[in-house]
């Protein structure tokens, strides 16, 4: 039944887009917001302890007759491995299997481990340093410590472990190749914009892994989140609209320290992140935790320093007021922008023309 609801939803927020971008004031935007939420579950207090999968990687092996070729067991078509060369279709069942688990368990925050998959694919490109083409998507060096234990990085292992039994089912993707799809699926999935994605990226070893200190610190002002995102070679205007990602998921006081969702939809993606920025009195939070701030109207949202900051920097603003004002712009401007930060330093051999638009599951 909640399967059911869950897609129904999903299906009606794609078919009629201009619900989305509707504008709202967010003091008034409780009832309807509800409803759009209400088929992902209430929120949930505390970080959930998420369904740990212990799936190990495996490649079934078999000797054909007369020829001695070896065989991938890819969710039950087999494949000979030296001359399997994986194409859309392929990938299109690795996104299908990522959209069936999103729907199947729900047993994560407010209903979806969608919003952790976006962190997942957002952390481990975020590394990127233009200066030294090192970090970056391309090696998956998250799966190693001391990666793995980066601060920023905590609750991250919810997100790995979630994609493992995808992995074992189809062992010829590379991790890295399959965080950033399962990131874009996400997306996708969550009522959001198409993402164009291709394949191209390579695990690396422990030896690759990138030093603490590269991901932004929500505690810090606008001049700490332009050092962090011109090092990876982003401007301004594409800073604001991959800070809307904050649309989705919710911060977690036993991992960032930090608590509480952005908006009323915390599993929904639209340009509401922006808008209740711009149009709610946002008040530091009294609690025994770090500066953040929560909405005077109901108390139940909450705002990191690095998002206040966005209304407070006149050339940050300017793209605030623009997203809050217009969702096709913000979807548009997103993508082109998530796409470049999932491809940073990634050394592709297929051209850009050739990106894979997927299906989605509704």
């Amino acid at each position: 039944m909640a399967s059911a609801a869950r897609s129904a939803s999903r299906a009606f927020l794609r078919s009629t887009p201009s619900v989305r971008p509707a504008a709202r004031s967010a003091r008034f935007a409780l009832p309807s917001q509800g409803f759009r939420a209400a088929p992902r579950r209430g929120y949930a207090s505390e970080a959930g302890s998420g369904k740990s999968s212990n799936g190990f990687l495996w490649a079934g092996l078999a000797v054909a007759a007369g020829g001695g070729a070896y065989f991938y067991l890819q969710g039950g078509d087999a494949v000979a491995s030296k001359e399997f060369v994986p194409g859309k279709e392929d990938y299109q069942k690795v996104y299908d299997a990522i959209a069936e688990r999103l729907a199947n368990e729900t047993d994560y925050d407010d209903g979806s481990y969608g919003p952790v998959l976006v962190r997942l694919a957002w952390h481990a490109s975020g590394t990127y340093d233009k200066e030294t083409g090192t970090g970056g998507s391309n090696g998956a060096t998250m799966r190693f410590a001391p990666e793995s234990d980066h601060g920023a990085n905590a609750g991250l292992k919810h997100a790995r472990d979630f994609l493992e039994p995808i992995k074992a089912k189809f062992p010829w993707i590379s991790y890295s190749d399959l965080w950033t799809l399962a990131g874009s699926a996400a997306i996708q999935e969550l009522g959001g914009p198409a993402i164009p994605w291709r394949p191209g990226r390579a695990d690396r070893d422990v030896a690759a892994c990138t030093p603490d200190g590269r991901l932004p610190d929500a505690s810090k002002d606008h001049r700490h989140i332009r050092d962090i995102f011109y090092r990876m070679g982003f401007n301004d205007q594409e800073i604001v609209a991959l800070v809307g990602a904050h649309a989705l998921g919710r911060a977690h006081s036993d991992r960032s320290g930090f608590d509480g969702p952005w908006d009323f939809s915390p599993t929904v993606f639209t340009n509401d992140f922006f808008k209740l920025l711009l149009d709610e009195k946002w008040q530091q939070k009294k609690w025994n935790g770090p500066k953040q701030f929560t909405d005077k109207s109901t108390g139940t949202l909450m705002m990191l320093p690095t998002d206040i900051a966005m209304t407070k920097d006149k050339e940050f603003r300017k793209h605030v007021e623009r997203y809050a004002k217009d969702n096709d712009v913000f979807f548009k401007e997103f993508t082109d922008v998530y796409v470049k930060l999932l491809e940073l330093g990634v050394p592709f051999t297929s051209k850009a023309e050739d990106r894979y638009i997927f299906k989605t599951s509704a």
